[in-house]
Parts: C-alpha cells; sequence; structure tokens
C-alpha cells in the first residue's frame, strides 16, 4: 500500500472521529459557492464575523499558552546540556524542511512559470483598491525585516505581552526560563505558577473545541463566497504550483525524513494530528491550532517536556509551508511583470522568504505582509507590482489554508522525531487505536 493510499485511510479515519469538523468544511464550500458576497453581502458579513470571532477566541489563549508552555518545557529538561542538545536538533531538523521547501518552491515557479499569463485576469480597479490597502501594509512594517534581529531584544517585555508581539515574547521568555533553571529549588512556585497556567488554558481549549464546526463552516464559506471559483481556471499553474510543492513535502519530504532520523510511524502520526490538520484548515492560523496540536500530541504519546519545548517555537518561528508559498509567490509577480530572474536573484528570494517566514506571525492572512517584505528587500515597491498584489490577495485565502495544514504537520514531525530520539516517545499511545477514543 503506497504513502498517499495509507494517508487518506489516516484522514478516513480522522474523519469518522472528527466528523462534525469534516461536515462543517464540506457545508461551508457548498454554501459558499451558491451564496456568493456579491448577491448576499449581508450573509457574507455574518459567515465573515462569525469566522473572525471563531478565530479571535483561539487567539485568547496562544500568548498565555506559549509563555507556560515554553518556561514549563525548558524547566522541565533542567539540564542545560540537554536543552542545548533539544534546541540543536530544533534547529537541524527545521533548517533541512525548510531549505527543501523553498528550493521546492523555486524549481516549481521557474518550471511552469505561473505568472506569465496572469495579467489579463487582474481587475484594474481592484488593483487600484488593493493599492491603498497594500501600502498601509508596507508603511506599517517598513522596518521590520531589516530590523528582524534587533527585533528579537525585548526592550519592553510587558508591551510587546499587550502588543502580541511573538518573537519578542518568545526571546524573553526563553531567556526567564532559563535563568529559574540557574536557580535550583527556589524556582518552584513560579514553576507552579505558570503549570497551573497551562493546565487552565488546555481546558479553555477544550471548551474552544466545542465552537470547532461553526467556526471552521463559516470561515470556509466567508473564503468561497469572497473568491468563486471562476477566476481559478486562468490561473491554475500558480495554484498548481502552490499545491504541488505542499503535496511533495507533506506526502514525500516529511516522511522521507522521519524514516531517516527516526522510526516513527508515518500512517500512525498524521491519524493522530487530523483532527489538528482540519481545524489549521478551516483557521489558517498554525497559532490559532497550536494548542489543539499540543493537545493532539500529548494524547498520542509524545511527551509533554517535548511538545511544550517545541510546538510553541516552531508555531512562531519555523514555517516552511508559508516559505514555499512565499518563494512561489515572488517569482509569480516577477514573472508576471517580465522581470527577468538570475539564479543569484532567485537564491536570494529563497533565502529572504526563509527569513521573512521565521518572522511572519502564525495568523491568517501574515503570509501577504512578509511577501511584501522580501520584493522591498529587492528594490521593488507596491505600486509597481499593485496590479499582482491585488491578484495574490483574491487568492491568498486559499493558499493560507493549505500552507497552514504543512505549516502545522512540520511542526508535530520535527517534534516527533526529537522525542523519539531522546526516548520520549510512549509508542503504546502513538500505535493503540484505543487511545484515539477519548
Amino acid at each position: 500500500m503506497n504513502f498517499v493510499t495509507q494517508f487518506i485511510i489516516a484522514i478516513s479515519l480522522g474523519i469518522k472521529r472528527n466528523w462534525h469538523i469534516f461536515i462543517g468544511l464540506l457545508a461551508g464550500i457548498v454554501v459558499g459557492m451558491y451564496l456568493p458576497a456579491q448577491d448576499f453581502p449581508v450573509i457574507h458579513d455574518v459567515l465573515d464575523f462569525i469566522g473572525q470571532a471563531f478565530i479571535g477566541i483561539i487567539q485568547m489563549v496562544v500568548i498565555p499558552l506559549v509563555v507556560s508552555a515554553i518556561i514549563i518545557g525548558i524547566a522541565n529538561i533542567g539540564d542545560n546540556k540537554q536543552l542545548a542538545k533539544f534546541g540543536k536538533k530544533m534547529i537541524f531538523y527545521y533548517a533541512i524542511i525548510t531549505i527543501i521547501a523553498v528550493v521546492i518552491g523555486a524549481t516549481l515557479a521557474l518550471t511552469l512559470q505561473p505568472g506569465r499569463g496572469a495579467a489579463e485576469f487582474i481587475n484594474s480597479e481592484t488593483a487600484v483598491e488593493m493599492q491603498t490597502i497594500v501600502k498601509e501594509t508596507i508603511d506599517s512594517q517598513q522596518a521590520h525585516l531589516s530590523n528582524v534581529f534587533l527585533s528579537l531584544i525585548p526592550k519592553n517585555p510587558f508591551k510587546s505581552l499587550a502588543g502580541g508581539e511573538m518573537v519578542p515574547i518568545i526571546a524573553f521568555v526563553m531567556i526567564f526560563a532559563i535563568a529559574l533553571t540557574k536557580i535550583g529549588e527556589i524556582n518552584r512556585p513560579v514553576v507552579s505558577f505558570f503549570e497551573s497556567i497551562f493546565a487552565a488554558t488546555m481546558k479553555v481549549t477544550d471548551w474552544i473545541m466545542y465552537l470547532a464546526a461553526p467556526g471552521v463552516f463559516a470561515l470556509t464559506a466567508s473564503a468561497v463566497s469572497s473568491f468563486g471559483l471562476d477566476m481559478f481556471s486562468g490561473v491554475w499553474k500558480y495554484i498548481l504550483a502552490i499545491c504541488i510543492g505542499l503535496a511533495l513535502q507533506l506526502f514525500f519530504v516529511y516522511p522521507i525524513i522521519l524514516k531517516i532520523f527516526s522510526k516513527v510511524p508515518v500512517r500512525k502520526l498524521y491519524l493522530a494530528i487530523t483532527e489538528a490538520v482540519m481545524v489549521a484548515f478551516g483557521t489558517a492560523s498554525s497559532s490559532a491550532t497550536l494548542p489543539l496540536t499540543i493537545a493532539c500530541c500529548e494524547r498520542r504519546g509524545i511527551s509533554n517536556k517535548i511538545c511544550s519545548f517545541v510546538l510553541p517555537l516552531g508555531a512562531t518561528l519555523s514555517m516552511d509551508g508559508t516559505a514555499l508559498v512565499q518563494t512561489v509567490a515572488v517569482i509569480f509577480l516577477t514573472q508576471a511583470y517580465g522581470i527577468e530572474l538570475s539564479l543569484t536573484l532567485v537564491a536570494q528570494i529563497a533565502f529572504l522568504a526563509i527569513v521573512a517566514s521565521s518572522t511572519c506571525a502564525g495568523i491568517s492572512g501574515a503570509g501577504l505582509i512578509t511577501i511584501a517584505l522580501v520584493l522591498n528587500s529587492l528594490g521593488l515597491t507596491p505600486e509597481q507590482l499593485v496590479a499582482g498584489f491585488a491578484f495574490l490577495f483574491a487568492l491568498e485565502r486559499f493558499a493560507d489554508m493549505l500552507r497552514t495544514i504543512v505549516n502545522v504537520t512540520s511542526d508535530v514531525v520535527v517534534a516527533a522525531m526529537i522525542a523519539d530520539n531522546e526516548n520520549e516517545l510512549n509508542y503504546d499511545l502513538l500505535n493503540n487505536p484505543d487511545s484515539y477514543k477519548e
């Protein structure tokens, strides 16, 4: 039985357990197709409100979850040598996965050349509207990429917490957690406090998941009703490049890497996270999916020590799916505007896509901001590429939903490999179908 067949079987078994979420996805597609936003604006606004409310409810637990999970994870590791070992392995695995992702994206974009025939499908009125949006976005984020290393320094941790600035939050929390491991048993009250926060946050997450089906339904219906299906027939190469690239990453790259660096069974691992993958598709947010991703992994045998250390960092800093899509999108734009690409420029785009994706917030729609930042770093401006940006905005939601599946799966794959390497994976739970019934 080939791997794709095994994956389909795993998804089918996961759907049986999470049928309500799957029905929400299907119902959202159908409703979106038959109730387009331009004909039913009130219904679209209601669906959009419900979907955004669902994401907002999940987002409210992300910061307390990330902070408490990292502190608990590093504190539980305790030994600084072990912490360094975990960190080195995590960086090594993520580097391999992300480099392969951008190579796949660049190769597909240069081979299929999706941008050559895109100009005729760009609406001029939409382009003008998008010009304002893109310019405002770039103005607000203008110095983000150039100051990426400076932004790692949390000058005011409380301000970063209040503003939801994940990179400086994580930098401060990691430094604080490492300091806790250095002060001995006196750290127990603080660690216990964050253990309570983590437990309470996971309980809130359980409550929130009761809203998963209507939330995913609303998000999917809103996306389909806004963008429709007609335009995809004319720009199929762009969609094809993204779909092939993400599929290669999901069905070939991850299984091969798992086979090389661990003995984790791919089918069992994918089955274990089916619920998180479907929510990732519906929400298009790896950060919003993080609580469920952690819950799925821990219930299936990956230790809390690994989950609380790897998954929050991965959901914020490592997004190989985003890097792949950004590489394809930037090359698509250069092709649409007739910009010649040398191999050096392609390599520069791929490298900057990796950097930009690592600074991209794990929320829906954040990828377009960093696409613009990559273009700015190449000397291009939104005014020059406004029509292309209008096109990308129209396709962003679908690309976002697909790449989030890959982002979430890569985090789980890395966590599973490290857990296997460090004997922190309970194979009885992973391999036992009864564990999926709780």
